[in-house]
């Protein structure tokens, strides 16, 4: 699945910290200050797609939604979540 491999290309920066990668830019700072960087970005972008869905403009949205999926999975990522975890959580509220 494709949020696997997105999920795993951001562990991977945030281990690596390659040169240019958004995700090293915005986990290499202390703990803290990269924490508070990764939520502002996911309030901003689901603040945008709140937005978005009350003016109903459809591609805005698919746009604005993937970018607040891939923000919280940097979150999760840096915080040592592991994509099966979300996964099973899901799996659990299905019940």
């Amino acid at each position: 699945m494709i949020l696997e491999e997105v999920y795993e290309v951001i562990k991977q920066r945030i281990k690596e910290k390659p040169e240019n990668s958004y995700v090293a830019k915005l986990t290499t700072d202390d703990k803290k200050l990269a924490i508070n960087k990764i939520c502002e970005k996911i309030g901003e972008e689901a603040t945008e797609l709140i937005l978005a869905s009350k003016d109903d403009k459809k591609d805005e949205i698919i746009y604005e939604a993937a970018d607040l999926i891939f923000h919280t999975m940097v979150l999760l990522a840096y915080k040592g979540i592991e994509f099966e975890e979300l996964l099973k959580e899901f799996e659990r509220r299905k019940k």
